[in-house]
């Protein structure tokens, strides 16, 4: 029992230890609980169980037993200490007794708390275990309510043996939080405390319906009417509004599937279509934005100079005074903005109530028909003007198409409320709703002012009182005559008055004139405030992402809001420099392209993810539908070149390069896309298509399992491999991974990431595959039965010549041959590739940069990437067990959880920066050996590939090199091609091979028949070879049968006298053909070379080694190549 003395002072409570990870593991004595529990000692209450030197008395007999077969993982609750309360819990498998519960934000969990050790036990269903239910904030990127990230326990924490150590990948997915982080933790709960965020009325829909509402209602909607009367007006609205609602609907859709963050169209369109498309569209959206905030702010200037005209109160000129009273404006509205989004949203109120009085105040007008007025066209609703007003009367050489695309701008701005979604405190309701509505209401608006225009205003007025008619009424054919007014001399043109001729037509219907002026004004201003704010969001959202590294710097973000003040400083800038130009009709039709642009990938990103069918597309708003958002999509492209046909164009290029840039550079983001849904989609439909299609010869290519161990262990191997099934055939980088220790398959998955990242950084079109087995033959079987999919699997084997091979054990040769055998054994081809320096680096520390301190992978925090050159590394897959290997550089992953983890890490770092020390000279061998591992991958110079086919094993001897020959760094070699033939039939041999080569259609440049194969080869070179396999015989004759035959059943690799006596003439034939091979192609850049055979149960390890030694020893680059003896080649057609 604990100390009552060593319990907290009252109404204390145990403070958390900082340094703890959010779980802590602790040994559980059961037999001493179990102890406690049978002596029927009373439980001490919660506030003096406290501080004991233990969960049990030390003295408790069987707690040693009992040590280490449970282990407890206590919880640590971010709040900082436990809350008071008491509850017990019985102590079962994984759980423990325990008190002091404490509820906390996890959704219904309950923390429960032990005083003595100040940690948490998570409480589930009742009883104490570290599995937690379903809980949104385990869902969340970022911060949960109470200040950290709530993460579930992984599956290693509750399924790893309880004598392992545990939890080895830190708190999760290996992320343990530096003490900078945790401090962030803890300030950006304070900091948020103040954010404003708007609802979906102020924040959406006011927003929208300002954008919507701009300047045309005022000055050009009566002139609209004029042109096409008003059916073809309402046609053209009907129009705009179609291709508006098509696009708030995707949006929705959009925005209703996940969190959305700040961003507004470009984080929609990048996050559903990817950083592609996003960035380039997010680049010109945001200028567009800020370009629109010079239309908008001009349109006000332009205004406000016609009144000082009006009262004879210019200060220079006309333009002059738009430039200043633009400059002045737009000074204003970035106060404004500055000031921040409450200020900013306060000031758009007060606009839309001005804007809403402007619109009632001419539909007041209108019912209030004044004698004064009508001459200038306004006669109040009338039938007959309606009937007049109808039909088009298109003047000017104007086209319904050039009257829709001056109307369509006024249209846009369905994005003012999802432009600034980060500071909305729903987006997911906030957008839907209020985007939704704003169009209903505009469109609306617009179609009544249009029918109401068109119902009671004239096209065309004198203004003249005395133009009226006096007499009969009769013979009228026009609403004006009716009316008893003459406006015939219209006709000729000159008229200020009427639809067509008068913009500020609204003013005078209107019941007070200069409230029409203050709604014009408010239009522009409105429109511009929330361009001003829109384009410095969007632009911050960009930069965050890194998409475009040198913008980097307008990421950063002040006060509660995390206001772009360096993004309103550009856009200002940007808006000041249109200004002082003061003549945007020709940038006018560009920011309707950009608009357009964005609603067109925003419909079609919709069509997309549908089209995908990814499980993650599941949209919480269903008034949706694929086809319907692909038709917005294709009206948005229509539109734009309806509207202008050279700023469409211009608009397409300018995406089309950012997209190229993007799609170049490659930013290291993952969103999950829905181009990599449908990426997935159609590589799985091809690859069951494909399994149905038949193989055909036409079609063979070399599906290669290169088996290199780590990638950038064998250089030389890559590059040759990939060299020739670069875009022709499969790659897969095998990985046989040996040892003794127990099979750390974490450290496996993490490291097919990093290696996998690694080949797509050096563009090698590989796949990396490793396996956990006993021996290399184990893991080969493995990945020659079950690497690839399909028709996508390996056909041949490729791997290097064991140079090392004498001095290795001979279990590894027998290893090493037996997997030639099984790669035969299941119609595989096989390619052994010998490099007289040998292939593998590994040993030389620091040869690539891969091996960096600071490799980042997906899913990992940080990933701390060290040598390892202790006794328990992974063996190399190529080199099982050897005497003379130094260890397998092997990338160590640390996270930090145990002090003897953390020397390990510093001892390896230690002696991985001493080895790239510039003080440590490589030896010679080694600076030959890395010289040599680059070979391949720069250009060849000019040169031969020599192809000794001596036999027919289907062709894939001459294809290898053919396929090199068509890469361009192989392209300056000619391919030589050597056979064997009869002295007497030299020149038959030859002209029966290039009528072959001919039909196959293989260039060549050289056909050479030997004829002296069989020659026998040279006394010396016959007894280096006897040297070489004395250590290898069996001597038979020299012991006793039962004995000898023990022996061989013992060391099967042993060579046999009968074995030597049966096979001496391909032994002889062998060395007979090193010699010719040093005779005709030492100079040769590659040699590949039909690979003998060794029939399997007949022919021993050690023979058929030596064979394979003889005949590849001292030469250039050289591939001993066997097919499977199926046909590779065809010439038929």
């Amino acid at each position: 029992m604990s100390d009552p003395s060593s319990s907290p002072p009252p109404g204390q409570k145990p403070a958390l230890k900082s340094t703890q990870s959010r779980f802590q593991v602790d040994p559980v004595a059961e037999a001493a609980a179990a102890a406690a529990a049978a002596s029927g000692a009373p439980r001490t209450p919660p506030r003096a169980r406290s501080s004991s030197a233990g969960r049990t008395s030390e003295g408790t007999a069987g707690g040693e037993e009992a040590k280490g077969r449970f282990r407890v993982v206590n919880f640590l609750d971010p709040s900082g200490g436990p809350a008071d309360g008491g509850s017990d819990a019985a102590f079962n498998g994984d759980t423990v007794r325990s008190e002091a519960s404490l509820h906390s934000s996890t959704g219904g969990l309950s923390h429960f708390s032990d005083t003595h050790s100040s940690t948490y036990y998570l409480r589930t269903f009742g009883h104490n275990t570290i599995d937690a239910v379903p809980n949104i904030d385990f869902y969340r990127q970022t911060e949960a309510p109470l200040g950290e990230k709530l993460i579930r326990p992984s599956l290693s924490e509750l399924h790893d043996e309880l004598d392992k150590e545990p939890f080895d990948d830190g708190i999760a997915n290996g992320e343990e939080p530096a003490a900078a982080e945790e401090a962030a933790a803890k300030v950006v709960p304070e900091s948020k405390g103040g954010t404003v965020k708007f609802g979906w009325i102020k924040g959406v829909l006011v927003r929208c319906m300002l954008n919507i509402w701009g300047v045309m209602l005022f000055i050009r909607m009566s002139w609209i009417v004029g042109q096409a009367g008003i059916a073809l007006s309402c046609a053209i609205i009907l129009m705009a509004v179609l291709v508006t609602t098509i696009t708030g609907l995707s949006t929705s859709a959009i925005a209703t599937n996940g969190f959305v963050r700040g961003g507004g169209a470009y984080y929609l369109i990048s996050r559903s279509l990817g950083p592609e498309f996003g960035g380039s569209i997010g680049l010109i959206f945001a200028f567009a934005n800020a370009v629109a905030v010079a239309m908008y702010v001009v349109g006000f200037a332009e205004t406000v100079v016609e009144l000082l005209d009006s009262v004879d109160a210019l200060m220079t000129d006309e333009i002059n005074d738009i430039r200043i009273v633009g400059t002045l404006t737009i000074i204003l509205l970035l106060g404004i903005s500055v000031a921040g989004m409450e200020w900013e949203a306060k000031a758009q109120i007060v606009l839309l109530v001005i804007l809403l009085a402007a619109i009632f105040n001419y539909f007041i007008g209108s019912f209030i028909p004044m004698k004064s007025k009508e001459s200038m066209g306004f006669f109040g609703y009338n039938v007959a003007i309606m009937m007049e007003n109808m039909g088009p009367d298109f003047r000017d050489e104007e086209t319904f198409f050039s009257v829709f695309a001056i109307f369509f701008p006024a249209a846009t701005g369905i994005l003012a409320g999802a432009n600034i979604s980060g500071d909305l405190s729903d987006p997911q309701l906030a957008i839907p709703k209020g985007t939704l509505l704003a169009i209903l209401i505009t469109g609306i608006v617009y179609i009544a002012v249009a029918v109401s225009n068109g119902s009671c205003i004239l096209r065309d007025a004198t203004g003249d009182d005395n133009d009226t008619i006096i007499g009969s009424l009769e013979n009228c054919t026009d609403a004006a005559c009716t009316l008893g007014y003459d406006f015939s001399i219209c006709k000729e043109g000159g008229c200020k008055y009427g639809l067509q001729n008068d913009f500020q037509v609204m003013s005078l219907v209107s019941a007070f004139g200069p409230l029409i002026t203050a709604g014009i004004f408010s239009a522009t201003l409105s429109s511009a405030l929330a361009s001003l704010v829109s384009a410095p969001k969007v632009f911050q959202a960009l930069c965050k992402d890194n998409i475009y590294p040198g913008l980097r710097i307008f990421a950063k973000g002040y006060g509660k809001n995390n206001e772009p003040l360096r993004g309103y400083v550009l856009t200002f800038f940007i808006g000041l420099a249109f200004i002082l130009i003061a003549e945007l009709n020709i940038i006018a039709p560009i920011i309707s392209n950009f608009f357009l642009a964005s609603y067109a990938l925003i419909n079609f990103s919709v069509f997309h993810a549908s089209l995908a069918n990814s499980p993650g597309w599941r949209p919480s708003f269903k008034y949706y539908n694929k086809w319907v958002s692909l038709a917005g999509a294709v009206l948005c492209c229509v539109v734009m070149f309806v509207i202008n046909w050279w700023a469409a164009l211009l608009t397409n290029v300018i995406v089309l390069a950012l997209y190229i840039y993007v799609s170049y550079k490659k930013p290291d983001v993952n969103w999950g896309s829905s181009t990599q849904a449908l990426m997935y989609n159609q590589a799985l439909s091809h690859c069951l298509h494909l399994t149905g299609v038949e193989d055909h010869i036409k079609n063979f290519r070399p599906q290669c399992l290169v088996m290199i161990g780590y990638p950038n262990a064998r250089p030389a191997l890559l590059h040759l491999v990939h060299a020739f099934t670069k875009n022709v055939g499969l790659m897969i980088c095998g990985h046989v991974r040996m040892g003794s220790r127990r099979p750390n398959h974490k450290e496996m998955m993490n490291d097919q990431v990093r290696y996998q990242r690694w080949l797509l950084k050096k563009q090698i079109k590989a796949f990396y595959t490793p396996v956990f087995a006993e021996d290399l033959r184990q893991g080969a079987q493995y990945l020659l039965q079950a690497a690839g999919l399909g028709r996508l699997k390996p056909n041949t084997l490729v791997f290097g010549f064991k140079n090392n091979w004498q001095d290795s054990e001979m279990r590894d040769v027998e290893t090493y041959i037996n997997t030639i055998h099984d790669a035969f054994d299941l119609q595989h081809g096989v390619v052994i590739i010998r490099l007289k320096e040998g292939l593998d680096i590994s040993h030389i520390q620091g040869q690539d940069e891969f091996l960096s301190s600071y490799e980042k992978a997906p899913g990992m925090k940080e990933l701390l990437v060290a040598i390892n050159i202790g006794k328990d590394t992974d063996n190399d897959s190529l080199k099982p067990s050897s005497k003379t290997t130094s260890g397998q550089s092997s990338p160590l992953i640390i996270r930090g959880q145990t002090q003897h983890m953390k020397q390990d890490v510093r001892r390896s770092l230690r002696m991985s920066k001493n080895l790239l020390s510039p003080s440590v000279q490589l030896s010679t061998a080694d600076e030959k050996l890395l010289a040599a591992s680059q070979q391949f991958k720069k250009k060849q110079c000019k040169g031969t590939i020599d192809v000794w086919w001596l036999f027919d094993d289907g062709g894939l001897t001459l294809l290898i090199p053919y396929l090199l020959t068509n890469k361009k760094k192989w392209k300056d070699c000619k391919i030589r091609v050597f056979i064997g033939g009869k002295i007497n039939r030299i020149d038959h041999d030859r002209r029966a091979m290039a009528a072959l080569l001919s039909k196959f259609r293989i260039d060549f440049s050289d056909i050479n028949v030997l004829g002296d194969i069989n020659i026998k080869p040279k006394k010396h070179n016959k007894e280096k070879f006897e040297e070489m396999i004395e250590p290898y015989r069996l001597r038979e004759e020299d012991m006793e049968q039962e004995a000898a035959e023990r022996l061989k059943a013992e060391e099967p690799w042993r060579i046999t006298d009968n074995e030597l006596e049966l096979y001496k003439a391909k032994t002889n034939r062998q060395i007979r053909l090193n010699e010719l091979l040093k005779e005709h192609s030492s100079t040769a850049n590659l040699i590949v070379m039909s690979m003998p055979l060794a029939r399997k149960g007949t022919v021993s390890s050690a023979l058929y080694m030596c064979w394979l030694e003889t005949l590849s020893k001292d030469l250039p680059p050289i591939l001993l190549v066997r097919g499977n003896h199926q046909s590779v080649l065809t010439f038929y057609s």
